[in-house]
């Protein structure tokens, strides 16, 4: 059975999505979809059911997938201790991080990095949910989170507060509050689905939010509409831009921890290594980032 025909029916299995699987495998959409009606052609039956959107495994493609899992995890394995081989400071790096920083703060650096090491590509991979690191979907990971999973390593880059924001014109409009306490004279940007979870978001509910006049899902998001004067947002440090001004920390959330972590396999590996090396020093160099400001 040829296993990189496995690997695209892992590949939809896990993410429910041609497209999805496609970014995975780094493969056109056309060539997923090509080598997916092939294989099934071979097996001899079809392997999913397209519902809603997704790509809902059938019972033969259910068998399969756990049939198919512990080969999967061999493979992945060795090719980890391979690669893991390799000391040459040259090839690709896949390096997934937020969206606030994506945006904001990676492609500078990545600028100065692309002239420090022209042999080392960064394939920059923008996600806010967490990337498989076992299937080496990506090589290093730049995440903000408590406490990172046990399974990866890699160092704490610095700790992010969050604070209170509003745009200028916003500011000159309605007063600028020096205090939590001042928050009940203003308009407030709140949070809706999963978000609302967040200290940050909770304490809103509970003590503001009759002062609530949109909520959003997403922080960026949050931070541009506080940026279009619909009025204060609650935002960790990373997320601040030129429309909105920092008014001061917000202390019931609770402080946020930036981390660059790989797999253990990867982590002698002379490229992940220069790579990690230099984007934790960029990152805790930031002033913007934290409790400087």
């Amino acid at each position: 059975m040829d296993w990189n025909s496995m690997k695209i029916f892992l590949a939809i299995a896990e993410s429910e999505s041609l497209m999805a699987a496609s970014k995975i495998l780094s493969l056109s959409h056309s060539t997923v979809f090509r080598r997916l009606n092939s294989f099934e052609d071979k097996i001899g039956g079809r392997l999913f059911e397209r519902i809603d959107g997704k790509y809902e495994l059938t019972e033969l493609g259910d068998e399969l997938l756990t049939l198919s899992k512990p080969v999967s995890i061999s493979f992945d394995d060795i090719e980890r201790h391979i690669i893991g081989k390799d000391m040459k400071p040259h090839g690709c790096v896949k390096m997934t991080a937020p969206t606030s920083f994506a945006y904001y703060y990676l492609p500078k650096h990545m600028n100065t990095f692309n002239k420090l090491y022209p042999e080392i590509q960064i394939e920059l991979l923008t996600s806010n949910q967490e990337v498989n690191m076992t299937t080496r979907q990506a090589d290093i990971a730049i995440r903000v989170t408590a406490s990172p999973p046990e399974h990866l390593v890699g160092r704490k880059v610095k700790e992010i507060q969050w604070s209170v924001y509003g745009s200028k014109h916003y500011l000159r409009k309605n007063g600028q509050p020096k205090a939590l306490h001042d928050l009940s004279e203003h308009h407030l940007i709140g949070a809706s689905n999963n978000l609302k979870n967040l200290a940050a978001f909770s304490w809103m509910d509970k003590n503001h939010q009759d002062k609530i006049i949109t909520r959003s899902d997403d922080l960026v998001t949050m931070s541009h509409l506080a940026g279009a004067d619909l009025g204060l947002a609650i935002l960790p440090d990373d997320l601040k831009h030129s429309h909105i001004e920092r008014l001061f920390t917000f202390k019931p959330a609770k402080t946020n921890k930036l981390w660059i972590l790989t797999h253990p396999d990867l982590r002698k590996v002379e490229r992940i290594k220069i790579v990690m090396k230099f984007f934790s020093e960029a990152l805790s160099n930031e002033v913007k980032i934290g409790n400087e400001q």
